[in-house]
């Protein structure tokens, strides 16, 4: 068994059995361009594995049909075409399909959500502009067969730039083009939105299935529905996220945890395998993993992962102690470690209602580990260095040292009833993981580094008041 991993600068982190889906990918029974009522043509993504770039190119043939019954080059222009497509896929305009440039959200999981729209959406465009000039429908299809292309397009709102408005609207135009073009702008749109979630979007194979009152991507309607009131209305969580991903990758897992597996892979937080001070803390990322064998079947089995604590408030606690006494001006201190882990494992728990998952290394030639859930929630609620105007003129007099070791060494999460409390990592990113993953989550610190003025606005960031845990 080959076993998955992700590489961390110089450090591993690896679990279960690496999958191959490059065989599963494009292999579709039937084709999208197909028999429709009468003499007429219809167009449908045929059941199977697709990821974002294989979509972009069944919906060409969409366009090519449109140009052709527009009378292409003379009456039809692609360009024009694409050109609305984009505005419809930004994310500010008159003719957005989701305008959150003007929204400016300012929670953390808004913010990345609409930096994923945008990337998403430029990506999809340029995709779009570089498979119309090979013209493969045409030459697959012929202008006689494309020119019968027609279908109604149950969808209404999607705004056109003038230009586009021109040449579907105009002499060589009409409803029968409107639709096909209010089809293929609408895909386009339920594609973006899906791939909302994932940071490694461009990966991310999902199964379609054909349904009868279903065209293409519409299937992801109404868990979209959801998901997009919930971002407008500033109302989005992680575990929606999460939710909205098992949906839209066709998990079937009621259950909604902190990732989960599916037939296709597995989908964690996007941190995985990556710094913490700059890993998303709202995205996920899809794994080429099988996390949880499967039995008697070829498919992985669906399986939602949850935190070993629900409500980590509840979760059992630890002072960490006292730690050695060090004052500002001894600051910051460099730990190393006595011996430097340079390999995690994921260890999953399946008990008989649940599955957890275990962050786990050696140091020291002990063991350490800490919930995988929990080492995500840590991450999602940990503080940065803010500059203020504070910064310098706040002294702390109760300073303590930790090593990293002894943190971990302790049961349940970490917390201590006063002082500030350093915790050097020694540069290791598994240890700031796992510390992520050890400290109660309220008011830890992530420093890239110890200077002074690092230091000075770590002491006035986060809550303010209370314990405070500084982790480099």
């Amino acid at each position: 068994m080959q076993e998955y991993q992700l590489t961390l600068k110089d450090k591993r982190i690896v679990w279960g059995k690496a999958i191959d889906l490059e065989p599963l990918i494009g292999k579709y029974p039937g084709d999208s361009i197909r028999q429709g009522m009468n003499e007429a043509l219809d167009w449908n993504l045929p059941a199977g594995i697709y990821r974002a770039k294989e979509i972009v190119m069944e919906l060409d043939k969409m366009l090519e049909a449109m140009l052709v019954q527009l009378g292409e080059p003379v009456n039809g222009d692609p360009m024009v075409l694409l050109d609305s497509l984009q505005a419809n896929l930004q994310i500010s305009g008159r003719v957005s399909s989701l305008p959150l440039g003007p929204l400016a959200l300012e929670d953390r999981a808004g913010a990345e959500i609409t930096s994923q729209a945008a990337r998403i959406g430029e990506q999809l465009v340029s995709w779009a502009r570089e498979y119309n000039p090979e013209k493969k429908t045409l030459a697959k299809y012929g202008p006689e067969k494309l020119g019968k292309l027609e279908f109604r397009s149950h969808c209404y709102g999607h705004a056109l730039i003038p230009q586009a408005t021109a040449q579907v609207w105009g002499p060589f135009g009409g409803p029968r083009i409107m639709q096909i073009y209010n089809e293929y702008l609408h895909q386009f749109v339920l594609l973006r939105d899906a791939l909302l979630p994932f940071a490694n979007w461009e990966q991310v194979p999902f199964e379609v299935k054909e349904y009868a009152e279903f065209k293409g991507l519409r299937f992801l309607e109404p868990a979209r529905e959801v998901f997009l009131t919930q971002l407008l209305g500033k109302k989005l969580t992680h575990k929606s996220i999460v939710h909205y991903a098992q949906s839209v990758l066709g998990s079937g897992l009621a259950t909604v945890g902190y990732g989960f597996q599916y037939r296709l892979g597995t989908v964690l937080p996007a941190g995985l395998g990556e710094s913490a001070g700059t890993a998303a803390r709202y995205l996920l990322k899809w794994h080429p993993v099988q996390t949880i064998p499967a039995e008697g079947t070829h498919d992985l089995a669906s399986v939602s992962f949850d935190y070993e604590y629900g409500d980590y408030y509840a979760a059992p606690r630890t002072e960490a102690g006292k730690g050695t006494p060090v004052s500002e001006d001894t600051l910051p201190v460099s730990q190393e470690q006595d011996d430097q882990p340079a390999i995690a494992r994921l260890l999953p728990n399946t008990g008989a209602d649940r599955t957890t998952l275990r962050f786990s290394f050696e140091m020291d030639d002990r063991e350490f580990t800490v919930d995988l859930g929990q080492l995500f929630r840590g991450h999602r609620f940990l503080y940065r260095p803010q500059e203020s105007d504070n910064a310098g003129a706040v002294k702390r007099t109760s300073i303590s040292l930790h090593r990293a070791m002894n943190i971990l060494s302790h049961s349940g999460l970490v917390t201590n009833a006063d002082g500030i409390h350093f915790i050097p990592s020694g540069g290791n990113e598994l240890i700031v993981w796992a510390l992520l993953g050890k400290l109660y989550p309220e008011n830890v610190v992530l420093l890239d580094r110890g200077d002074q003025d690092k230091l000075e606005a770590a002491y006035v960031s986060g809550k303010g008041f209370g314990t405070q845990f500084l982790v480099l």
